[in-house]
C-alpha cells in the first residue's frame, strides 16, 4: 500500500515521496485512517517505528482541510513532548511534511529565551509544539490561548510521566476546549498511562505495532564483556580498529557523560556529551556538529538522547547498560532506520549482568557475546551494586559471581544482595552466548 491511498492531500504525498519514503509503516497504515476519521488513539509504538509521521500527516490533513476562523490565528493543535530534542525533531517533521501547505507552526521550550517564542505566537499559528514546562510558563504569562486546540498529541507520554510531568499535562489538559481529537502515544501501557487514558481519550481506537518490531531485524546487537575499569579503552580501540564514523554512545549519568566525552577528546576520538546540565544552545550545536559528522562521538544520557532522530546512523554503543530494561529499545532504535541496517553493542562488565538478563528476559532472546583480546574480563573482580545508575563505589562482601564459586551474588539498586546458583565464570559465563547475529 502507498501513501496516496490512505486519503492524504497530494501536497502531503508530495512532501512524502521527496522525502524518499514510499511506503507507510505499520504504526502509519494504522494510525492515519483513523485520525482522519477524527477518532481518538491510544497508540503503542517504539522509537524509529514511523510514528511521528503517523500523527503528523493526518493533523496536517485535518488542520488544512478545516476552515480558519480569522487572521490572528490561535494554535489549532497541539503536539506535547517530554524533551526539547523531541520536540525539534516533531517540530522538523510538521515543516518537512507540511511545506507545500499554508499551515503556520512554532516550537517552544525551556533553555532558551522566551521572547522570540512569545512574539511568533501573536503573528499567528496553527501547530504548537511544546515541552509541558515552558508551555504553562507561556499560559501563565497569558500569552498563549488554548481555548481553540482542536488536537492534542501525546507523544511518548510514558517519558512524560517518568520525567515527572504528569501534574503539569493535567494543568494544560485544563485549560483545552473539552470537545478536541486526543492522540496518545506511548512504547508501553504501564497502569500509570492507562489511568491517563481513561481521564483523557474518548473510546479510544488501539494500536500496536507487531511485537516483532520490538527489535528492529536490520540491528545487529553484540555484548562486549569487559571489566568497568577499562570500558573507556575499550570503546576507543572499537572505534579506531573498526573505523566507526559516527558512533552514539549512552551512559547513565550526566557526569558519566562528561567524562568519557574529555577522555575520548584526549584520545585524539572528537566527541560531545549531551544531556540536561548543558544548555540548549550546547545541546543544539553538539547534535548539530554531530548530523553533519564534525564529531565522531555524541554522548548522551537516556533522557537528553530522547528525540534524536539521525538518518542512517551505523552505531550505537551502550557504555552503560540502562536501569530500565526498556530503554535499552529505545537506545537501540537510534540505528537501523527506514530500512538501513545498524549495529548496537554494550560494554557490560561484572556489575551488569542482572541489567542484562532483564534486557534479555524482555526481547526473549540471548544477545550473542565476543571477548576482544587483550580485554578479557578479570573473574577476580567483585561485583558492585550499581545504584541510582551509578556504582556504589564501595565494594561489598561476597565472592564474584563468575569467579567459579558455587554462590553468584548479583547486585541491585538498593543494594542488598541477591544469591542464585551457578558454577559458570565469568568469561565462560560470556563465552556461551554463541556466535554474533542478527536481532530478531
Amino acid at each position: 500500500m502507498s501513501f496516496d491511498s490512505l486519503g492524504l492531500s497530494t501536497e502531503l504525498v508530495r512532501a512524502v515521496l521527496e522525502k524518499g519514503y514510499s511506503k507507510p509503516t505499520s504504526i502509519q497504515l494504522q494510525s492515519i485512517p483513523v485520525i482522519l476519521k477524527g477518532l481518538d488513539i491510544m497508540g503503542r509504538a517504539q522509537t524509529g517505528t514511523g510514528k511521528t509521521a503517523g500523527f503528523t500527516l493526518p493533523l496536517l490533513h485535518l488542520l488544512n482541510k478545516r476552515s480558519q476562523n480569522s487572521a490572528q490565528r490561535s494554535p489549532r493543535a497541539l503536539i506535547l513532548t517530554p524533551t526539547r530534542e523531541l520536540a525539534a525533531q516533531v517540530a522538523e517533521s510538521v515543516d518537512t511534511y507540511g511545506k507545500y501547505l499554508s499551515l503556520k507552526s512554532i516550537t517552544v521550550f525551556g533553555g532558551v529565551n522566551i521572547k522570540p517564542q512569545i512574539a511568533k505566537l501573536r503573528r499567528g499559528v496553527d501547530i504548537l509544539v511544546a515541552t509541558p514546562g515552558r508551555l504553562l510558563d507561556l499560559a501563565n504569562q497569558k500569552t498563549v490561548d488554548l481555548s481553540k486546540i482542536e488536537i492534542l498529541v501525546l507523544d511518548e507520554a510514558d517519558r512524560m510521566l517518568d520525567m515527572g510531568f504528569i501534574h503539569d499535562v493535567k494543568k494544560i489538559i485544563n485549560l483545552l476546549p473539552k470537545k478536541r481529537q486526543n492522540l496518545l502515544f506511548s512504547a508501553t501501557f504501564s497502569k500509570n498511562i492507562m489511568r491517563l487514558a481513561d481521564n483523557l481519550l474518548n473510546s479510544p481506537t488501539m494500536i500496536e505495532v507487531a511485537k516483532n518490531n520490538l527489535e528492529a531485524e536490520q540491528i545487529e546487537q553484540l555484548i562486549y564483556p569487559v571489566d568497568r575499569k577499562r570500558k573507556s579503552e575499550l570503546l576507543t580501540h572499537l572505534i579506531n580498529t573498526k573505523k566507526w564514523a559516527q558512533v552514539l554512545v549512552f551512559t547513565r549519568t550526566k557526569h558519566g557523560a562528561n567524562r568519557l566525552a574529555t577522555y575520548l577528546e584526549k584520545n585524539e576520538i572528537s566527541a560531545a556529551a549531551i544531556h540536561g546540565n548543558k544548555s540548549q544552545a550546547a545541546r543544539t550545536l553538539a547534535l548539530s556538529k554531530f548530523k553533519n559528522k564534525s564529531i565522531r562521538v555524541l554522548v548522551a544520557t537516556d533522557i537528553a538522547a530522547r528525540g534524536i532522530d539521525i538518518n542512517q546512523l551505523p552505531h550505537v554503543v551502550n557504555f552503560e547498560l540502562p536501569n530500565v530494561p526498556e530503554d535499552y529499545v529505545h537506545r537501540i532504535g537510534r540505528t537501523g532506520r527506514a530500512g538501513n541496517e545498524g549495529e548496537a553493542v554494550s560494554l557490560v562488565c561484572v556489575d551488569e549482568l542482572k541489567l542484562l538478563k532483564d534486557i534479555e528476559r524482555l526481547i526473549k532472546r540471548e544477545l550473542p557475546k565476543e571477548v576482544i583480546p587483550g580485554y578479557e574480563p578479570d573473574p577476580s573482580i567483585k561485583a558492585e551494586p550499581i545504584i541510582n545508575g551509578r556504582n556504589a563505589g564501595a565494594r561489598r562482601g561476597g565472592k564474584n559471581p563468575f569467579s567459579g564459586n558455587a554462590k553468584n551474588h548479583y547486585s541491585n539498586p538498593t543494594g542488598r544482595k541477591r544469591t542464585h546458583s551457578n558454577k559458570s565464570t565469568f568469561r565462560g559465563k560470556f563465552n556461551s552466548g554463541g556466535q554474533r547475529g542478527r536481532g530478531k
